[in-house]
């Protein structure tokens, strides 16, 4: 019986309109797709990353000794990742000289699906993601280059448009002199969790 009552409100969930802002009988789902007796439903994340055509990719192994996340009360910290191409391959540079501006975002936002990776994979659901809290961006950066925060745009901007406002946060996006194995970008994130 509670499963066929789980399953309707599911529907129900996945049948109403954008504006709604309650389930049937008026059950408030408030803002992160709660449903009633505390039980949540994996939909609303997941449906947004489907409209935007995002597959998440697999949690890399840790490159050292380290974890991917430690949870201390309702904080996650997760650890510093870095980018990816789609054919597997690491792309490494220098930011300004032999990797553009342009490059690079697209490199800080594929750092942030392996964040969101990392946060399904600790949390089994993203919708227990209350706020993204902090983002520290590191550019492998020319000496003269200054468009450190446009590379973490790429990062910010897959942040919110995958949580809405939950995902806006504070930021730091700062220049290095290297960074692992030449890396073009590393990310982590400090976030508030259910």
């Amino acid at each position: 019986r509670t499963d066929a009552v789980l399953r309707d409100l599911a529907q129900a969930w996945s049948a109403r309109s954008p504006t709604e802002s309650a389930g049937p009988s008026g059950v408030s789902y408030g803002t992160s797709g709660r449903t009633v007796a505390g039980r949540e439903q994996n939909v609303e994340i997941e449906r947004r990353l489907e409209e935007l055509g995002i597959e998440l990719p697999p949690v890399p192994k840790p490159a050292g000794n380290y974890v991917h996340a430690v949870r201390t009360g309702n904080l996650l910290f997760l650890a510093g990742k870095g980018p990816w191409n789609p054919d597997g391959t690491v792309p490494t540079g220098k930011v300004g000289r032999e990797v553009t501006v342009e490059e690079a975002y697209r490199h800080a936002r594929s750092v942030g699906l392996v964040l969101l990776a990392v946060l399904k994979q600790e949390l089994g659901d993203l919708d227990r993601v209350k706020r993204i809290v902090k983002v520290l961006g590191m550019v492998n950066a020319d000496p003269d280059f200054g468009q450190h925060p446009e590379v973490i745009n790429g990062c910010s901007d897959l942040f919110v448009d995958v949580f809405g406002e939950r995902g806006r946060h504070a930021r730091s996006a700062v220049g290095m002199g290297s960074l692992p194995r030449g890396i073009t970008v590393e990310i982590e994130a400090i976030v508030e969790v259910e």
